[in-house]
């Protein structure tokens, strides 16, 4: 358990050190591509500045199985900020995930033919015009009585039959790469799936039923209108999988580079485990590893001090909102915000932790001062 708990550590520290303009990074790794895109329609949009975030598969490490991710509209975290979905690619021997990001350009999404506007490149489903984002109804499913800016434009697919391979690279994969204009998104500043979002994911991967080994391919919950909505009118099963299923003997999760708990699956401070004290280095010195031990307890402690007074106060902020009645982007925003402080809370946690323990290291053998 301690070196698990040491292996956390440096892993969430690891993470923490990469570039906050990049969210497209590698999540896992695993030797068997994921299912197809099963066959769905698309829940009518519940509301001006909704944008459609299209179902993928995920994986879980802990029961080495896909599961389905449903697709659903979203609040855009800012005007004139769109949605660059996540996906699948073969390197380096494995299936590599990367993460979805918003940006105000669409990156590189593998060229998978999500639907309803990504269609392998770019996003055809609508624009923002200024503050307000305008709905291709042509690919989109609205209703023009509650949503007025609209418009329609015919999207020409030049594909012959609609390919609902779920990955690019490898065995049977698709095969586009980034055009130029994708390469250039790539430096735009982004933005991380906001917490609604992180709680749609963590809501599927509880439910045994989105599992692929479960639905063969072909989810129960394959869209729904809003994030965690996941019963109700609004709910849209799948009508058929994609391709027919042939689960493996075993998928084999392997941890990519960076596979470290990421920083938006804590969307709150409520959702934090207490820190534990990893254990001391062993200097050899009884009086010196007592005083180590010391310093540790009195980090945690502070540490876990901070979550309980953050908690709080976001615990406080949520029930204000209620009592306000406050609409879903009040709510969105404050939900963001949420996000973004437990998140720096702890990188900064992380930090402390790994300069706690690299000056507790004790002296290579080389740099050890010989006895007087």
């Amino acid at each position: 358990m301690r070196i698990l708990r040491d292996m956390r550590y440096l892993l969430f520290a690891f993470v923490m050190l990469i570039s906050a303009s990049s969210f497209a990074q590698i999540g896992v790794s695993i030797t068997v591509g994921p299912p197809a895109l099963p066959v769905y329609e698309q829940p009518v949009c519940p509301g001006d500045g909704y944008l459609w975030t299209p179902g993928y598969w995920a994986y879980d490490s802990d029961i080495g199985d896909y599961y389905w991710v449903p697709g659903t509209w979203v609040l855009a975290p800012e005007p004139g900020f769109l949605w660059t979905p996540a996906w699948w690619g073969w390197g380096d021997g494995a299936f590599i995930f990367h993460e979805g990001f918003w940006g105000p350009h669409v990156g590189f999404y593998g060229g998978i033919a999500y639907g309803f506007g990504y269609f392998g490149v770019g996003f055809e489903g609508g624009r923002w015009d200024g503050d307000h984002f305008f709905y291709n109804r042509s690919v989109t499913n609205v209703n023009v009585t509650n949503i007025h800016n609209v418009y329609n434009t015919t999207v020409i697919n030049n594909n012959t039959t609609v390919n609902r391979v779920s990955y690019n690279g490898g065995e049977g994969g698709i095969t586009a790469r980034p055009t130029a204009e994708e390469q250039a998104a790539e430096n735009d500043r982004h933005i991380p799936p906001v917490a609604a979002q992180t709680q749609h994911v963590q809501a599927a991967r509880a439910n045994p039923q989105m599992r692929a080994s479960v639905n063969q391919g072909k989810p129960a919950i394959a869209a729904t209108a809003k994030p965690g909505e996941f019963s109700g009118h609004d709910v849209v099963a799948a009508k058929a999988a994609g391709a027919p299923y042939h689960p493996p003997a075993k998928a084999g999760a392997q941890p990519a580079a960076n596979n470290a708990p990421h920083p938006s699956d804590a969307s709150h401070a409520k959702d934090l485990q207490p820190h534990e004290a990893p254990p001391a280095a062993n200097t050899g010195n009884a009086k010196l590893d007592q005083k180590n031990q010391q310093e540790q307890a009195k980090l945690i402690a502070k540490q876990n001090q901070e979550h309980q007074k953050l908690q709080q106060q976001q615990d406080k902020e949520h029930q204000k909102l209620q009592q306000q009645n406050a609409n879903d982007a009040k709510t969105q925003q404050m939900e963001q915000r949420h996000q973004q402080q437990t998140q720096q809370m702890e990188q900064r946690h992380a930090q402390q932790q790994q300069q706690l323990q690299q000056r507790q290291q004790p002296p290579a053998e080389g740099n050890k001062r010989p006895p007087k």
